[in-house]
This record gives C-alpha cells, sequence and structure tokens, in this order.
C-alpha cells in the first residue's frame, strides 16, 4: 500500500492513484472493484459518474424493495462505449458511492491546493 496514495474506498472497491507512474499517467485514478479495475482520467471519471446516475435512475424508477435484495442485473455504461457493466441494485449504490466519493475528495483536494498558493 506504500505504492498509492488511496483517494476513496467503501467494501464495494477503491479509489487510488499510484505514487510513481509515467508523466502522461500522473493524474489518471485506478478504480478497483470485483475483478475489474479501470485507470480513468478525472474527465472520463465524471463521464462515467453521468452514466452512473442515469442507471440509477432508471433502476430506482424500476426497484421496489424486494428487487434490491435480488439477484436482478443492471446494465452500466462504461467510461468508454465498448465496455458495460451488469451489477446488482446494491452493487450499483455502492459503486456510486464510491464514484461520488473519489470526485469529492478530487474536488477538495483540488480547492485546498488552490487555496494553499493563494495563501503562500
Amino acid at each position: 500500500m506504500d505504492d498509492i496514495n488511496t483517494i476513496c474506498h467503501n467494501d464495494f472497491g477503491i479509489a487510488f492513484q499510484w505514487k510513481r507512474s509515467a508523466a502522461k499517467d500522473f493524474n489518471k485514478i485506478q478504480l478497483v472493484f470485483k475483478n475489474t479495475g479501470l485507470f480513468l482520467t478525472p474527465d472520463e471519471l465524471v463521464q462515467f459518474s453521468k452514466n452512473m446516475e442515469f442507471t440509477c435512475c432508471e433502476v430506482s424508477a424500476q426497484v421496489n424493495d424486494i428487487d434490491y435484495a435480488s439477484n436482478k442485473l443492471y446494465l452500466l455504461k462504461g467510461p468508454n462505449p465498448q465496455i458495460s457493466f451488469a451489477l446488482k441494485a446494491m452493487e450499483l449504490q455502492a459503486f456510486k458511492d464510491l464514484i461520488n466519493g473519489t470526485l469529492f475528495q478530487l474536488g477538495l483536494h483540488k480547492i485546498l491546493a488552490s487555496q494553499q498558493v493563494r495563501f503562500n
């Protein structure tokens, strides 16, 4: 764990940045969940969040409490059009929390870094 800077984690997965990476990959975020890893730019992460929001809205319109605990799968469009993920409603919610928490932490870090520059 010394090789990463953890951004956010929950029971579903983890988001982090590698401490040592190529200059072109310096700002990318590694998302690891289930048996999958995604290496995304902040813009790709925002787009993925929008896809997640769209899917969650569709699911919440269809799902009742019984479906929420069931094994029914919902299709989430990935950050690029070639990839989709089949997730249960509970997994979808946990994944949404992971992505939103990651975006929040990245935004907070950006704000704090800009404030530090002002105070110096």
